[in-house]
């Protein structure tokens, strides 16, 4: 095929009209089986967060602990699915692409207007799949969406955990106490429970920013990324 040709031809065939609505199913159902896979990483995330919450809250005595715990698997699950989102968003971007190239023109007004190269770059991202994310947009995205939450409440119910057992504080020594695990000090643990508090968040709105930013510059047709 020539390479200008997607620049030159001002139609297409019926059979390729064809051709490119079942490629569409296609993306739709990749799309669809990759977007149960980020819920389905959410929801570990969520069952890991109620069986520490179950374990710490289960008596006045019981352990603060699993709750700094299970945060090492909620950091875990967000990158497997930040992963999984840079896959999902993939097929995402060509079925938007092509909802918005293809078949929003063809329902308007009947042309596809060929002349503006859209199947081209369709066509390059096919021949050279990539990410249109990376890991870090990726991260971020997901905090805003789903980990925020559950990073709040992992919080919350840590403090919460350590203010009312094994019983009411009566002074803020008492929490740097109960904070303490072992032969290491509450100072230390909440420091590094606070830099870890501020770390997701400061991510989050990086990650929001560098989205507005990109957004900005991104042509109002696009839709790739």
């Amino acid at each position: 095929m020539d390479a200008t040709q997607g620049d030159t031809r001002k139609e297409l065939s019926p059979a390729e009209i064809g051709a490119i609505a079942h490629l569409y199913r296609g993306e739709v159902y990749r799309s669809t089986t990759w977007r149960t896979r980020l819920d389905t990483t959410t929801n570990w995330a969520v069952v890991t967060l109620g069986i520490a919450l179950s374990i710490s809250f289960s008596s006045p005595e019981a352990s603060p602990i699993p709750l700094i715990l299970v945060g090492i698997l909620i950091i875990f699950f967000l990158m497997l699915e930040a992963r999984r989102y840079r896959y999902f968003n993939v097929w995402r971007a060509r079925c938007r692409w092509m909802e918005t190239h293809f078949f929003a023109p063809m329902l308007h007004e009947g042309d596809l207007h060929l002349e503006d190269g859209w199947q081209r770059t369709l066509a390059e991202d096919y021949w050279h799949p990539r990410y249109h994310v990376g890991m870090a947009t990726a991260m971020g995205r997901r905090i805003r969406r789903n980990y925020f939450w559950i990073l709040l409440i992992q919080s919350v119910a840590y403090v919460g955990k350590l203010m009312v057992h094994p019983a009411p504080l009566t002074s803020a020594a008492d929490l740097v106490d109960r904070a303490a695990i072992g032969p290491v000090p509450g100072a230390p643990v909440l420091a590094v429970g606070g830099l870890y508090c501020l770390t997701w968040a400061l991510f989050s709105l990086w990650s929001q920013r560098s989205d507005a930013r990109k957004a900005a510059h991104r042509p109002r047709d696009s839709s790739m990324g």
